[in-house]
């Protein structure tokens, strides 16, 4: 599991409406809570209208990765195809009818200018969907239809234990030895509600081919179903130390579930999908319900593989520039081995027969105790809009209407809500149409209980309203001309291209479909254009709102409401259910359990001999090259202010950044900026209210957002802090781009007093939100607030300190309003400005050229001065332990310290130290013996802060001792010449992480901007690549530092830190955040 938070820019509250609209294809609340991931944390990339699969992953732009603003090693690229071959071959058939498959059907798919063919293996029935281009980003899947008949986990739990050693792997995990030393740009598993997903992908092709053949042994021969140890890991067992003391449950996905089960959108999406589904597998809970997930049986476990993981009910997928022919062959090597099978009938998923009336259900969450719980209910109106498949068009359109009415700030549906006061923020996704059936979900959370009825009224008002009125025509342009654009710029992010295509047609394929139809968007949309020039927009939409919503009885009212004593019921029902396990025990029992758990442990602590570790494929230092990507940077200068172009091909997309210099503001107004940067894009001018601002945007670019950036610079006390406003566009609309971001920050009007107030009211539930689902990230920023200028300075705009400015703020908004909007502006004044100005500009040669003329009028437009001095920031937080208590069944533990301040100098080595301890020691302690969902270290290489964190953590204070041995793991290590190359080659992997055309430019802005030098680059390069054993026996006593002088932050359950605190007497100073 990675570090997936952003500790120096802050939460997406700040983008654009128009980029806010691009939500269409990645914007989810509660359906990322039925997903379930493994190891890493993944992007939320189900898509879940037709459009969203069409379209896939789109980038908003709004922020780069941790991993590229945290770390240098990140700050370098690996190359990418620039321009796709209009023609590609597939395998030969001779060649395919001899390995044992046969064609079904080959189309040349012009959106993703690829060759498809669909395969069927005729011994076995397995299908194989071959996708030949010129992507060097290669891309490998195989997915099996995995539909639990109850919540134990079984699919969840599979999807862990079959990463744990295989026939030909025989290691405890082959998963992590391909994490240390491979290429890989996507390695990961994942499991749906009723399918299990295996992909990985690679630009190297050898590389590609390892991973490939690793995960296909690993499906079809795992250890796991031999070993029942594996189960009780990744699973569920009974811990006991020892006789005298009392028993537990752990387990990797126990506890990762218990994280889930403790969050209030988890819970909503998790009964939403249950109440909808009652009578298919969508009834149960596929990741598994912790109260469940014990009553799970190793045989039952056993059979579930046996009788779904088959060649029979599998669909492959490749993409990619390899070699079509060796594609089937590598397959037929496995799937040969293999009868066909009854898995494809007894996998079928049944549709849910629609109601004859609505239901309601009312279900109850953890919340803290001692807090005013007035409003803090939630209430959530869902929809099963069919029970028979969809027409492509039907489909098509219903995804456009949901990108309509909720796609962007100015969206009706959800900006009324929003505007009503009745609650703090939006819940429910939309229309959502990942599984059989779709669906559609809106609510709101934030609701006083006596508005709750109030809430549903509106929503069938407005629904409504909406058919019998329709929608503007500027929000039909707005929404087209966003969904063209998103297509055309094709931007998946740091996700590869081919993995968004993959899923985008597993949607249909998994369900016995069409694989080709979702690849294909370009036909369905032109006639969707054509039908609504022709017939106008109100004659396609209105008729889907009746129909599927309006005249629909298939409807589920969820009510939630919040519950003080859930937390600790829950507890103590689990504690009386343990204490009977135990009271049922002889004292022999007792005795076989402490020696079956120490058993345990011992297998788990226990290295894999170097022979095992040998045969997991790898790669050879000679593989990887020399120097660092470079990316083409020009830096020049218009109009007296610095600019810096990047030439590459971007499908004619100009991206912009413009950064302005936030180091003249005032202390006291840092925790404004996220608002503000808010206020600019979601407000309007004396002409456009911020409906009409929002629409433009959507109708002449592909958005723009505004962020604020913080950072540490290696060797200097001042921070870099900065706000960024990034925007995309056409190359032909330039001028449109560069004139509306001029507007943005100099014409709007910050004196919309209601729109701050939700602003205020949008951005405390998100920050609650991330404090129970994310609280490795509130901890990270905590301790670096503790640690750095620039940490303390981030904490204020997204951290705790965040959280408490908000929850005053939202008083104080009735109060002193005048008094806001003028720090608001005082905010504007002091930042926008032409002094200290920077300008990143990424496209091809031409429309580079073609767009200087467009900067150089919006540079003249923008203030000659600030008005307001340098400020200078100097505070931090008290260093002292700290524990954040929430209402949670698991722990987010961390412990930090900055190694620059012991006199340590930065090597690269340090970049393979890290990844090492991250993919062993802590891996193992934490996690597998831990049972936590994540155990990883971070070093900040710009401020030098060495931080642990963990992640769904069942302990506390036996974490902190993991991180203290660290130091002695170190000291202790032996590693043959093997296991060092392959740290080298994965940490290699990690520097030239695959990035598309934005990416790069954004890639050499930040680095500009901290000062890496391309001779640094070189020299961290080398250091990396000549890392030695007695380097990370060195940075041993560099990483004692943590543990002597560390400070610790834990965002944990109150009865955790009570307990932390009695066999630690005052360690922990306590702070209540909810």
């Amino acid at each position: 599991m990675e570090r997936a938070v952003l500790l120096r820019s802050l939460s997406p509250s700040s983008s654009s409406s128009a980029l806010a609209s691009t939500r269409l294809f990645s914007r989810s609340a509660h359906r990322l809570a039925r997903l379930t991931k493994r190891h890493r944390t993944v992007p939320n990339f189900h898509q879940r209208s037709f459009l969203r699969r069409h379209l896939g992953l789109i980038s908003t732009a709004s922020r780069p990765s941790l991993q590229l603003k945290k770390h240098f090693s990140s700050l370098s690229v690996r190359a990418v195809a620039t321009s796709p071959a209009s023609e590609v071959l597939g395998a030969d058939d001779d060649v395919s009818e001899k390995l044992g498959f046969e064609k079904v059907s080959e189309e040349f798919i012009e959106e993703c200018k690829s060759r498809a063919v669909l395969y069927k293996h005729k011994k076995t029935g397995a299908e194989i969907m071959s996708v030949s281009n010129e992507d060097e980003n290669k891309v490998f899947g195989i997915v099996f239809r995995t539909p639990p008949k109850d919540s134990t986990g079984i699919p969840h739990i599979l999807e862990h234990s079959v990463l744990c050693g295989s026939r030909k792997y025989p290691l405890k995990e082959p998963f992590v030895e391909l994490l240390k030393g491979s290429l890989h740009t996507f390695l990961n598993a994942f499991t749906y509600p009723d399918r299990t997903c295996y992909p990985v992908a690679s630009t190297n092709m050898k590389d590609f081919y390892n991973l490939v053949d690793v995960y296909l042994d690993a499906v079809f021969f795992p250890k796991c179903v031999d070993d029942i140890k594996t189960f009780q890991q990744e699973g569920w067992h009974y811990e006991l130390n020892d006789p005298s003391e009392d028993i537990t449950y752990k387990g990797v996905v126990f506890n990762e579930m218990k994280g889930v089960y403790s969050q209030p959108d988890s819970i909503l999406g998790r009964t939403t999908q249950q109440a909808l589904f009652p009578d298919n597998t969508y009834g149960v809970d596929s990741g598994g319900d912790p109260q469940v997930i014990p009553k799970l049986t190793f045989e039952e476990f056993k059979e579930f593989h046996r009788k779904y993981y088959h060649p029979s009910n599998a669909r492959i997928w490749f993409y990619g520039d390899d070699d079509p022919n060796e594609r089937l062959r590598i397959l037929s090597e496995y799937l040969d081995m293999f009868e066909a099978n009854s898995a494809p009938e007894e996998s079928r998923v049944n549709f849910q027969k629609l109601f004859s009336e609505p239901v309601r259900i009312v279900e109850k969450y953890p919340a803290s105790e001692g807090v005013d719980l007035k409003k803090k209910h939630m209430v959530c109106l869902n929809w099963l809009l069919s029970e028979t498949p969809l027409d492509l068009e039907t489909e098509l359109a219903l995804g456009f209407l949901d990108h309509l009415m909720m796609g962007t700030p100015a969206s009706p549906l959800r900006k009324i809500l929003l505007e009503s006061g009745l609650g703090d923020a939006i819940v429910g996704g939309g229309v959502e149409d990942e599984l059989l059936q779709p669906q559609f979900s809106i609510g709101l959370k934030g609701v006083s209980e006596d508005d709750i009825q109030k809430v549903e009224e509106l929503v069938m008002s407005t629904l409504n309203k909406l058919a019998a009125e329709g929608f503007d025509s500027d929000a039909v342009e707005a929404s087209m001309n966003t969904i063209e654009f998103s297509l055309r710029e094709n931007n998946t992010g740091s996700f590869p291209r081919g993995l968004a295509l993959m899923l985008r047609s597993m949607g249909k394929w998994i369900y016995d479909m069409d694989p080709f139809e979702p690849l294909k968007y370009q036909e369905p949309l032109k006639a969707l254009k054509a039908r609504i020039a022709k017939e106008g927009s109100k004659a396609i939409f209105a008729p889907l709102i009746e129909k599927f919503i309006l005249r629909n009885p298939h409807r589920v009212t969820i009510e939630m409401q919040p519950d003080p004593e859930m937390a600790s019921r829950d507890e103590a029902t689990e504690k009386e259910n343990l204490e009977k396990v135990k009271g049922s025990m002889t004292q022999e029992d007792l005795a076989e359990l402490a020696r079956a758990t120490h058993e345990l442990k011992l297998k788990q602590e226990t290295p894999d001999p170097p022979e095992a570790l040998k045969c997991v494929p790898s790669l050879s230092l000679q593989d990887i090259p020399k120097k660092p990507i470079q990316i083409p940077t020009e830096v020049g200068d218009i109009n007296g202010i610095k600019v810096l172009q990047h030439d590459l091909f971007t499908n004619d997309v100009l991206y912009a950044e413009v950064v302005f210099n936030m180091s003249s503001l005032k202390q006291e107004l840092l925790p404004l900026v996220p608002l503000f940067c808010q206020s600019l894009l979601e407000m309007g001018t004396k002409d456009l209210d911020f409906v009409q601002l929002n629409q433009l945007i959507g109708r002449k670019t592909g958005g723009i957002s505004v962020y604020p950036f913080t950072s540490s610079i290696r060797g200097k006390d001042n921070p870099c802090s900065h706000i960024i406003v990034r925007g995309k566009a056409m190359s032909e609309r330039a001028d449109d781009l560069f004139n509306l971001v001029n507007r943005v920050l100099q014409d709007v009007q910050l004196t919309d007093q209601k729109r701050f107030k939700q602003f205020v009211s949008q951005s405390k539930a998100r920050m609650e939100n991330r404090l129970r689902g994310s609280g490795h990230g509130i901890a990270a920023a905590r301790m670096d607030a503790k640690l750095n200028i620039a940490g303390w300075v981030s904490e204020q705009m997204g951290g705790v300190s965040y959280l408490e400015f908000l929850q005053a703020l939202e008083k104080k908004v009735d109060e002193d309003w005048t008094g806001i909007s003028s720090s608001l502006e005082e905010i504007r004044k002091a930042l926008i400005s032409k002094n200290d100005c920077l300008i990143n500009l990424t496209a091809d040669g031409k429309n580079l050229k073609n767009s200087e003329k467009h900067v150089s009028k919006f540079l003249d437009l923008l203030p000659k001065t600030s008005p307001v001095g340098s400020s200078a920031w100097s505070a931090r937080l008290p260093p002292t332990n700290e524990a954040i208590v929430v209402p949670t069944q698991v722990n987010y533990v961390g412990k930090a310290a900055n190694l620059f301040e012991t006199g340590y100098q930065l090597k690269g080595s340090a970049y393979v130290i890290s990844k090492h301890l991250n993919n062993s020691w802590l891996w193992d302690r934490v996690r597998v013996s831990g049972g936590a969902y994540g155990g990883f270290c971070d070093f900040d290489t710009h401020s030098g802060v060495f931080s642990y964190l963990s992640y769904r953590d069942p302990n506390l204070l036996k974490t902190l001792d993991v991180y203290d041995g660290t130091s002695n793991f170190l000291r202790e290590l032996e590693m043959d010449d093997d296991a060092l190359t392959k740290a080298i080659i994965g940490t290699i992997g990690d520097v030239d992480s695959y990035q598309l055309p934005d990416a790069k430019g954004y890639s050499s802005l930040m680095r500009y901007l901290l000062g890496v030098t391309e001779e640094e680059r070189q020299m961290r390069r080398e250091e990396i690549l000549s890392t030695r054993l007695d380097d990370f026996k060195e940075f041993a006593d560099v990483v004692e530092a943590v543990k002597d002088k560390g400070v610790v932050v834990a965002v944990a359950s109150p009865d955790d830190v009570d307990a932390a605190n009695k066999l630690r007497p005052d360690f922990f100073e306590v702070k209540k955040a909810l």
